[in-house]
């Protein structure tokens, strides 16, 4: 698929991963629509954009409410004409033991609240996402691409089981939409980033963050417009649908 011209949808476009997505998918020429909870970030980074000379505009949504991401698709599709891609890539993390255990006496757990919380929206709302943009690429008889931004976290990391059920799941998602969609022209795929420079991140004190970095055989973090990049290649491959990518520096080398 060709860039330029398209009508791109990311959530959690506000900042981190997904505003540089949005800002990479804008300088080669793509109309984007962005999702969001933060007006004041919405605004900031769909002005970003428009100062590539491409059309942006932001959408207060949350991606865990049906009616609402019903309403942003029609919304978009209003304002663009269409939907051309979709970058599935809100999420958050409520990181947390299954159990803590001291002096061989359970003293905590990961709560349902922790748990529902990260499968609500890192797991349910790329489903909603997934789902309403689908259809409306079927309606236009044009075909479409829909990524899913999963993790490296999918194969399994402590502390997290929430998230990683979240990761496998959505890309498991990707497989399975890849094989259903085909027929209409739809092609799909994640991305399973590692330790990415976000403001998560860059907020962590430097001796964990040298502990992050010493595991990556790179011997860096990496940084969002790399993966930005791996989104623009799933959108411009039309040879590719259904696999995850994994930008990791080579943690599974």
């Amino acid at each position: 698929m060709q860039i330029a011209g398209k009508t791109v949808i990311i959530t959690g476009g506000g900042r981190g991963i997904g505003r540089e997505m949005a800002k990479e998918f804008a300088a080669r020429g793509a109309n984007i629509a962005l999702f969001d909870l933060n007006q004041a970030d919405l605004d900031a980074a769909s002005a970003e954009c428009r100062a590539a000379g491409v059309q942006a505009r932001g959408y207060l949504a949350n991606v865990t409410q049906e009616a609402t991401v019903i309403a942003a698709m029609d919304a978009v599709v209003a304002d663009f004409g269409g939907i051309d891609v979709l970058v599935n890539n809100a999420g958050i993390v409520k990181d947390g033991l299954l159990i803590k255990v001291k002096d061989g006496a359970v003293v905590g757990k990961m709560t349902l609240d922790q748990w529902q919380a990260v499968i609500d929206i890192n797991l349910t709302g790329v489903f909603l996402c997934g789902r309403e943009a689908a259809e409306r690429m079927v309606r236009r008889g044009q075909g479409g691409v829909i990524i899913n931004i999963s993790s490296i976290s999918r194969y399994g990391n402590a502390g997290q089981s929430n998230y990683v059920a979240a990761k496998a799941g959505i890309a498991a998602m990707a497989e399975t939409w890849a094989k259903e969609l085909a027929r209409y022209g739809i092609r799909t795929g994640s991305i399973a980033p590692g330790y990415t420079r976000t403001d998560i991140l860059a907020a962590m004190r430097p001796e964990i963050l040298e502990k992050l970095t010493a595991q990556i055989p790179l011997r860096r973090l990496g940084d969002v417009s790399e993966i930005a990049l791996a989104a623009l290649f799933i959108v411009e491959n039309d040879f590719f649908t259904g696999r995850c990518i994994d930008v990791d520096g080579g943690m599974r080398v």
